[in-house]
């Protein structure tokens, strides 16, 4: 079925909305965490905490975030 994440990704990438924080998707976590926290475990409360001072942008945040995560740059 459809959940969260599903739902989450196609606000995203179909419905291109400006402000989707998918707190549902691993890498984001991830990639929070590491430039955040030092690696170090963040509950979904300060995940949001974090997510909150990116609004109304919160997908282009997510966009960087994964990008930084991936070592090799992508050519378009």
């Amino acid at each position: 079925g459809i959940g969260p994440w599903t739902a989450d990704m196609i606000l995203l990438f179909v419905l291109l909305r400006p402000d989707v924080l998918p707190l549902g998707d691993v890498a984001l976590v991830r990639a929070m965490q590491e430039r955040y926290a030092d690696g170090k475990k963040l509950s979904r409360a300060e995940l949001l905490a974090l997510g909150d001072r990116w609004a109304p942008y919160r997908t282009v945040a997510t966009w960087y975030l994964w990008r930084g995560l991936d070592p090799e740059p992508i050519e378009y």
